[in-house]
């Protein structure tokens, strides 16, 4: 999955340090976009050594990959030609899978700190915090940390099928599985069921948590579950959310198309016989 990047280490300690020429230095033109470096191998994250020294002028350190630092740059200044604006959706597919893990997560990041440069209780600027990840408002000491939703993704099965869904007019229109954000006052499991009858009008039973991920395209933190159909199999869709459900035997599970979700993991177990 994303975060699976071993050998590598991911350490996200806070710490505050300079940038050396190696580290890697992201800067985000807009939310969905990035400067990405173009190479003979094709995208790759540049480092500080492609941009003028004033990029590292108030460089934001966000965490380590070995010890290579991740840098978030509040002006990028003068740098090479070979770097260009790019969709954040480039991490998707970017490779190596290490680097991709790095450049999405400094992107939630990004879009946390973006999204809260004024206090939203009285509207004075935030600033970073000194002594853990935080926006600090120096008036009222309003603090907010980054911005982690849980959700819930879920493998119904009934027998030998799989429940499938799809939305053509959403940014991943594949067949996929049941999925969404918790509620206040829910537990995952209670949101499970309340995602399962309100998307395809179905009971679900014997709900078991499988695993989670990071999802930091959507700051997400994305939990995995398997539940048995429990009542009538008949789909009642809805359109607002979907534009497709059905159930695939286990022989017509479509392809895979990536191996980064724990969307994607579920279905491989189910189609493993794994999750029976």
């Amino acid at each position: 999955m994303l975060q699976d990047i071993y050998p590598h280490v991911f350490c996200n300690d806070f710490v505050r340090r300079d940038p050396v020429p190696g580290d890697i230095a992201l800067f985000f033109p807009a939310p969905d976009q990035v400067l990405l470096k173009s190479g003979e191998n094709g995208l790759t994250l540049p480092t500080f050594a492609d941009f003028s020294p004033v990029a590292a002028q108030g460089a934001d350190h966000l965490f380590d990959i070995d010890d290579q630092g991740v840098y978030l740059l509040a002006k990028p200044g003068v740098y090479s030609g070979a770097l260009s604006a790019c969709s954040t959706l480039q991490f998707r597919t970017l490779q190596p899978g290490h680097l991709a893990f790095a450049g999405i997560t400094a992107g939630q990041l990004y879009r946390w700190k973006h999204s809260h440069r004024f206090c939203g209780s009285c509207g004075s600027p935030m600033r970073g915090g000194d002594w853990e990840r935080c926006m600090v408002c120096p008036n009222c000491h309003q603090v907010e940390y980054p911005k982690i939703s849980p959700a819930v993704i879920t493998a119904i099965t009934d027998g030998d099928r799989l429940l499938m869904v799809k939305n053509d007019r959403s940014s991943y229109p594949n067949w996929a599985l049941v999925a969404g954000f918790v509620e206040f006052g829910e537990t995952f499991e209670q949101t499970v069921a309340r995602e399962a009858r309100e998307e395809v009008g179905l009971s679900v039973k014997d709900i078991r948590y499988i695993g989670s991920q990071p999802w930091p395209f959507s700051e997400t933190e994305m939990v995995g579950f398997v539940a048995h159909l429990d009542g009538p199999d008949v789909i009642t869709l809805q359109e607002e959310e979907l534009t497709d459900a059905r159930w695939f035997a286990r022989a017509d599970i479509p392809p895979s198309t990536s191996d980064i979700s724990i969307g994607n993991r579920l279905i491989e177990l189910f189609r493993a016989g794994e999750l029976d």
